[in-house]
């Protein structure tokens, strides 16, 4: 079964809701069975890269809330976090484009480290004092080669802006074309969607219900033709 995740390195919610999946999943049954994909999805995709802004200040101009409010909803963010054992920095952050990010992602993906890189990712945006927008390529060149990536090759796919770039596109309008308007957004075998960073229960219940729901292969014809196998190739007698 393959679970496909749209999400954003700066979205809180897929940060959370990603450990809730996580839970959910390290308690299903056949996890081994489980192959999970994660696709971009960019919150702010208008963005300048070299436009970065207090996560605070950011979220009262675009919501038109003041900044106790904001202040008040990264306490609830961090309290939710917290809950699922992450750690959550509720003050001093800071907001930019991801772009790049998803870039390195969908390279991570061709080397079979997507899900260290992101994870990683997700720990210095929402836990760590150093910023992954305001220090340049570099810091995301350090996250790469603690996900298990080489850094020159990090190095390359950060500096050239076409490097991934389509596949990131891509990823944004199937998200389109599937409805989603907004992250975390699961999607399970193409079948079922859960959106939102829903309780651990949610998943549990989807997981089992689209592993229920898995068409059989139908043949077509059940007749002996002929084949090649572990054995090898029959070979004709006439």
């Amino acid at each position: 079964m393959k679970v496909e995740i749209w999400s954003d390195i700066a979205c809180p919610w897929c940060y959370v809701g990603k450990a809730r999946f996580e839970k959910a999943l390290d308690a299903f049954p056949h996890r081994d069975q489980v192959e999970v994909v994660h696709r971009s999805f960019e919150l702010d995709p208008g963005r300048a890269k070299g436009d970065i802004q207090p996560v605070i200040r950011m979220l009262t101009k675009k919501y038109g809330m003041s900044e106790a409010q904001a202040q008040a909803g990264e306490e609830n963010l961090g309290a939710q976090a917290a809950a699922e054992g992450l750690e959550y920095r509720t003050r001093d952050r800071d907001h930019g484009n991801t772009f790049d990010m998803h870039r390195l992602l969908h390279f991570a993906k061709e080397q079979g480290k997507q899900d260290e890189l992101i994870q990683l990712l997700y720990k210095a945006n929402f836990a760590e004092e150093r910023s992954v927008f305001s220090e340049g390529d570099e810091r995301l060149v350090e996250l790469a080669v603690a996900a298990g990536l080489e850094a020159e090759d990090a190095r390359k796919v950060l500096a050239d802006p076409a490097a991934y770039a389509d596949e990131v596109r891509a990823d944004e309008r199937e998200a389109a074309q599937l409805g989603a308007n907004g992250v975390p957004f699961f999607v399970l075998d193409r079948k079922f969607g859960v959106s939102g960073a829903q309780p651990a229960e949610v998943f549990t219940q989807a997981l089992t219900q689209a592993w229920g729901e898995r068409s059989p292969l139908q043949l077509i014809d059940q007749g002996d033709a002929d084949a090649c196998g572990p054995d090898g190739c029959a070979v004709p007698q006439h």
